[in-house]
């Protein structure tokens, strides 16, 4: 038998289409019931409860008791972290579910990942502290200099609790529908929760959409203006209104 870490049976477990869509559906961070997380699957509440037992054992789950009820949420950063990696190689190499939903094209523009940021809104992120030089990059290796925790700071988002957790304050995401990086780590979810708390948008519910008010999408575009490399700041940011409640429920879309 070869060393190392075994990688087929988490690879076997997630390459179920049922579990892979249980799983998919708690990227959004919220935890949910068999029930909820069968209807998902698209399969019975007993097969449900089969797959699940699988992915708790295997420590892929964590079950949550609310008195009688039980409730299924990812067991930390690096599932998430592993399946948004997942869906983007997946993505890379053309292997995309034939059935698209309306709201593929919201979702490409700003989503939950676990708890941040991610669609061309997550990008616009990144790219904003990275060309500011507020970011170091060094491929998948990315730090906050000093001037971006003065940034930070400047935000309202203090860095202190951040930094003493054990998790990584920054980390580098691979975005599955652009392929490209959002920010992941402590601070990833600390802006995410910035924008919410400030109302600068909202998450819809029963899904992974962050949809940005009128005001929310321009005091968006004011934090994170994205810079050239000649240090000129400016917004890419074309605001694109939804069909649904125009006035109230918009998308930043960055071009």
């Amino acid at each position: 038998m070869k060393e190392g870490p075994d990688i087929t049976r988490i690879a076997a477990l997630i390459g179920d289409p049922a579990r892979a869509n249980m799983l998919t559906a708690l990227l959004s961070g919220k935890a949910l019931t068999a029930g909820e997380l069968a209807d998902e699957a698209g399969i019975t509440a007993p097969t449900a409860s089969g797959h699940l037992g699988k992915l708790e054992e295997a420590g892929l789950l964590w079950r949550r008791r609310q008195g009688r009820h039980h409730y299924f949420a990812l067991a930390g950063s690096e599932v998430a972290d592993a399946l948004e990696a997942l869906a983007g190689l997946a993505a890379a190499r053309g292997h995309l579910r034939s059935r698209t939903g309306p709201r593929d094209d919201a979702l490409r523009e700003a989503r939950i990942c676990y708890d941040h940021l991610a669609g061309l809104a997550g990008i616009r992120i990144f790219d904003s502290l990275a060309s500011s030089g507020a970011l170091t990059v060094n491929r998948e290796a990315i730090a906050l200099t000093p001037e971006g925790e003065a940034r930070i700071e400047r935000l309202g988002i203090g860095l202190a609790p951040l930094m003493a957790r054990r998790r990584p304050l920054c980390r580098a995401c691979l975005d599955w529908s652009e392929r490209r990086t959002h920010l992941a780590g402590a601070l990833g979810a600390a802006i995410l929760s910035h924008i919410t708390q400030e109302g600068w948008a909202t998450h819809t519910k029963g899904s992974r959409l962050i949809s940005f008010s009128k005001d929310g999408a321009a005091a968006f575009e004011r934090a994170f203006p994205v810079c050239s490399v000649g240090g000129f700041c400016q917004s890419s940011t074309r605001i694109e209104a939804r069909a649904l409640r125009p006035e109230a429920s918009i998308t930043v879309s960055c071009r």
